[in-house]
């Protein structure tokens, strides 16, 4: 099954790029440059693969201000903020100041096109956004991937969707993927995924910190319990301890489930529980 991911497009400038449904482009309004990367997306109604805009905005004014940029999203599209407000000093060179909006849909989201629309004082663009259809997921796929994961807690370095968004390569360590408990040598930790529709899961695989810089036997996840979510009761089915490899696959009778949990017990370093990736498939 082949999930897609944002498509990327070159960041533009607001004030130069083209209205969605014309050729025509606005008349600059703003001592303020707004650029938006990418220009375009592509989201899928799954909760731990939103879209990202990188929005960034520079004063080219004489002098320095406030500056209000606002999103406004059409359909069913959902941001993690509508304002972003920023201080924009007058220097040269130049000071952009950048921030980050997730995009969402719901799981049931109709497919099509829709937009966001970007402003910042009278300049007003708006950038597409498709969302695609929601890929099934059958027998030999990963049922945890891009589902929504919760913890017992997570390290502000990382996110909770860090374990479930498809990348197990430990050198994306922090940077791109992974999860971090947030509670430095106090264990046990949790961390959860819900399963989208209850399955009959019997195999989980289980990537811990394993990189050059960083090996298992110091800094990967030691022992932990595999878990099930059977009628609102966690079930262990699976155990490993004195673990010092990346990757470790557990098998186990099959079991009819909601979620999937692992447990923490401890880590080679006795400081955090480190999960690069969390798979879980069934029969």
């Amino acid at each position: 099954m082949r999930i897609p991911r944002q498509t990327v497009v070159a960041a533009g400038t607001l004030a130069a790029a083209a209205l969605l449904g014309s050729s025509s482009m606005p008349a600059a309004t703003s001592d303020v440059a707004v650029s938006v990367a990418p220009t375009q997306l592509s989201v899928v109604g799954l909760p731990c693969f939103p879209g990202v805009l990188n929005l960034t905005m520079t004063n080219t004014g004489a002098k320095p201000r406030y500056a209000d940029l606002t999103l406004e999203p059409t359909g069913p599209l959902q941001l993690s903020r509508t304002l972003f407000s920023s201080w924009l000093p007058a220097v040269d060179p130049d000071q952009p100041v950048t921030a980050p909006v997730e995009v969402r849909v719901p799981r049931d989201a109709k497919p099509g096109l829709y937009r966001i629309g970007v402003q910042v004082d009278r300049t007003r663009v708006n950038v597409p956004v498709t969302v695609e259809p929601l890929p099934a997921k059958g027998p030999g796929d990963n049922l945890a991937l891009g589902e929504q994961a919760t913890a017992s807690s997570t390290h502000g370095n990382f996110t909770l969707c860090g374990a479930v968004d498809g990348d197990k390569d430990s050198e994306h360590w922090d940077t791109l993927t992974g999860w971090n408990d947030g509670t430095r040598a106090a264990f046990p930790d949790t961390y959860d995924v819900a399963l989208s529709t209850p399955a009959t899961v019997n195999r989980v695989e289980l990537y811990t910190l394993d990189s050059a810089k960083y090996p298992a036997r110091v800094n990967g996840l030691r022992d932990w319990d595999v878990q099930v979510k059977v009628d609102g009761a966690w079930q262990t089915v699976a155990q490993v301890r004195g673990n010092t490899v990346g990757h470790v696959t557990s098998t186990f009778p099959p079991v009819r489930a909601d979620a999937v949990r692992i447990r923490c017990l401890d880590g080679n370093d006795h400081t955090y529980s480190r999960i690069v990736e969390l798979e879980v498939y069934g029969s």
